[in-house]
């Protein structure tokens, strides 16, 4: 497990440990406002920190684009210095990028108000200039360089920039008016410290934060059914149900340091679902480093929980699934149509079998495999579980099985997007240990679906695939799960990618 500041006061294995109420696997049924309010927030939100990133490569390729062109027009295509000019634009222009990224030039509330912030940038950008000179003197190239080219460079490149930004704060307000860039959160809690903290919130100039609503446990005379103008949804547990249907971004738990019972049980139930939690600390008399807090404007949080895999690496895992099911598809494509004949020549019935399983958020999603029972003895919901010598599995399906053949049409899954090639293995949705469902058997079990299942994982490649014929097997295999989210990688999906045909040698529980 990844190491976690000591400032968290309620770490993930309190949370875990924690002997106290329901689990958070027990779902609350929505009411009808609930469930309407939730409706209002399912289509997917800009997140801030992609959108500055994304800036940050315009603004790049806009001054490298800019200064070749001003170099072909002072200097020529063809000169004694054709690439070195070259060289020294993309140099300067990936500067002045990580010059503005240290002044916080790409913060949302700087995209806001370029014209407040003029100054900044063109110091910024004379700065840059500065230190080109500068290089260039210290090592005796300052003649080789035209001083009308950077002249005309210098205005040319700040015009560019300048109005992009004047661009950028329209379509940033336009889109914080329209709900496409916000930060949606929900507040755990009510009474007069869930006042005081959305009070605090909403002074806060140029928020990007949308308050959806207000869960909480206590009853209307403990806790108001309108906070602040916010309504009260629900309580906690339908608040499990609220955050997966609607978009949410954000859970602040609204409660003192001191109420540590409390705050726990919460978290005992929060902690399965992909979203950011957070601590408000703006009224606790306890205070940690600064360090120790993040911020909303100058609101202090405590981060519990973060959602894993998001923004960048959320970007980075897909291209990484893109590409490698590609090269899947093509590798295996022999092996599968040799397959799909087997299936068709060995028994009547589709090659191809599909299996409704739990997705990312606890959503349902369609899985691909070769079919590897007889068709009038297939079980779709997986209750009950394939064991040995199973008679309900062919010939051609006990070999595939054995080998994993039957999962290569996955790749196509993991091509469209509905699972990933690395993560936790998707269980059906009505998968059984003795009667129990997963869920009822392991506490925490949904907190598996945090990021997108996969095609392979760390739990499998570490021995536990197969029957899951007893209730430790199901219990080490979401643990392994667990580790996997909160210790998340590329190297170590990769590392899991590459490892996965050697451990799959190991067939034994395989069925």
């Amino acid at each position: 497990m990844n190491e976690i500041d000591p400032a968290r006061r309620f770490s993930i294995d309190a949370v875990r440990k924690f002997d106290g109420a329901a689990s958070g696997d027990n779902l609350g049924v929505m009411n009808d406002v609930a469930r309407q309010v939730a409706s209002q927030y399912r289509r997917d939100t800009m997140s801030p920190i992609m959108v500055s990133g994304v800036l940050r490569m315009v603004e790049f390729t806009l001054l490298f684009l800019s200064g070749l062109c001003v170099y072909f027009y002072y200097v020529g295509f063809f000169s004694h210095l054709a690439w070195q000019y070259p060289l020294t634009i993309a140099a300067a222009s990936f500067l002045a990028v990580v010059l503005l990224d240290v002044t916080d030039c790409y913060q949302v509330v700087s995209l806001m108000r370029p014209l407040a912030n003029f100054g900044r940038l063109l110091l910024v950008w004379a700065g840059n200039f500065a230190l080109m000179a500068l290089t260039a003197f210290a090592m005796k190239m300052s003649e080789d360089y035209s001083r009308l080219f950077f002249g005309t460079w210098f205005v040319v490149g700040f015009m560019l920039i300048f109005a992009l930004r004047l661009l950028m704060s329209k379509l940033i307000r336009r889109w914080a008016r329209d709900g496409r860039m916000e930060r949606r959160a929900v507040i755990v809690g009510g009474g007069t410290a869930a006042e005081a903290l959305i009070r605090s919130v909403e002074k806060q100039p140029y928020n990007d934060i949308r308050i959806c609503g207000i869960f909480d446990d206590r009853g209307d005379k403990r806790s108001p059914p309108i906070v602040a103008g916010y309504p009260k949804l629900g309580t906690v547990s339908e608040l499990i149900e609220f955050a997966r249907i609607a978009r949410i971004d954000m859970l602040i738990v609204s409660l003192p340091l001191t109420a540590e019972s409390r705050v726990l049980q919460l978290l005992k139930k929060l902690w399965v679902l992909p979203v950011d939690i957070r601590l408000s600390a703006h009224s606790n008399a306890l205070q940690f480093r600064p360090r120790a807090y993040s911020y909303i404007g100058s609101v202090p949080m405590l981060d519990i929980f973060d959602k894993p895999i998001n923004d960048w690496d959320s970007v980075a895992k897909r291209a990484f699934d893109i590409v490698f099911s590609i090269v899947g598809i093509i590798v295996f494509l022999p092996v599968m149509l040799v397959t799909a004949i087997a299936i068709k020549l060995d028994s009547k019935g589709p090659v191809l079998f599909h299996q409704k399983r739990h997705g990312f958020n606890n959503e349902i999603i369609e899985v691909y495999k070769f079919r590897s029972m007889y068709t009038d003895k297939a079980d779709p919901t997986a209750k009950q579980t394939v064991t040995k010598n199973d008679p309900r599995v062919t010939r051609v399906g006990r070999f595939i099985r054995k080998t994993s053949i039957d999962e290569l049409p996955q790749f196509f899954n993991s091509l469209f997007g509905s699972l990933s090639l690395v993560g936790p293995r998707p269980h059906a949705i009505a998968a059984q240990s003795h009667n129990l469902l997963y869920n009822e058997v392991v506490d925490g079990y949904f907190a598996r679906h945090k990021v997108k299942p996969g095609v392979t994982g760390w739990a499998q490649i570490n021995g536990w695939r197969g029957e899951m014929d007893t209730n430790e097997k199901i219990r080490m295999r979401t643990e392994y799960d667990l580790y996997y989210i909160e210790n998340w990688s590329l190297l170590f999906d990769l590392r899991i990618l590459f490892l996965t045909p050697i451990r799959l040698l190991n067939t034994e529980n395989a069925y």
